[in-house]
């Protein structure tokens, strides 16, 4: 789940928040005291916290049922399952506050011997796979790949892993954002040639893309 980190050890801990480091500010720590929906909690101290860079089915109102109060429920469930009762690590790009007041942060969980990131629910697709990519249309995914070229056109930059959009992954983003991505060391035309990380849901349009309208949707990929 993006906006959630689990990291097995202090080691890793330390090495997740070094990396991030110059992206990210630490916002202190908690306790998790209620789920309130599949994208935010509340923590002991009072605190309301949004996930950054995930969306999620709405929780169903008063009432309601059927397939998308279904979808909403299942997300809750989700989250309390990584969550609940938790002490949780918590860092952001953005300090200002949802018009709910809720704060918008990454959260990072801290557990001893954690298998969760190898259940196939959050295996990282390739940017090139085709076939997976197709199977994913719709929801919100993890694709990893090397930029093969960043072109601009009608105020949409795009990002291609792929000499063919229609069979690797084409990352979009609005000309308007640009200088977001610039002031969070993610300029768009620098990561030509350069292995990445996306979140985001994963449409077909000509072939596998995903907009990127937050920085924090990409990450640097590459390993040392």
């Amino acid at each position: 789940m993006a906006g959630v980190m689990t990291l097995p050890a202090a080691s890793a801990r330390a090495e997740s928040a070094a990396a991030s480091a110059c992206r990210f500010e630490a916002a202190g720590t908690g306790k998790v005291r209620a789920i309130i929906d599949g994208r935010s909690f509340a923590l002991d101290d009072g605190r309301e916290i949004r996930l950054a860079a995930i969306e999620v089915p709405f929780p169903a109102q008063s009432g309601e049922s059927g397939t998308a109060a279904a979808a909403g429920a299942s997300a809750r469930a989700a989250l309390a399952l990584i969550l609940a009762d938790q002490t949780v690590e918590l860092r952001q790009s953005i300090a200002t506050p949802d018009r709910y007041g809720r704060m918008l942060a990454f959260v990072y969980v801290e557990r001893e011997g954690t298998h969760l990131w190898s259940e196939p629910y959050y295996v990282i697709l390739g940017a090139d796979s085709t076939a997976e990519l197709v199977a994913e249309r719709g929801h919100f995914t993890v694709v990893e790949g090397k930029v093969s070229s960043v072109r601009e056109s009608g105020g949409t930059i795009y990002v291609n892993f792929g000499r063919r959009w229609s069979q690797a992954l084409t990352v979009t983003i609005l000309k308007r954002h640009e200088r977001t991505f610039a002031a969070a060391g993610m300029e768009p035309k620098k990561l030509e040639n350069r292995r990445v990380r996306v979140r985001g849901w994963l449409e077909e349009r000509n072939g596998p893309r995903i907009e990127a309208a937050h920085p924090e949707q990409i990450e640097i990929a590459e390993r040392n």
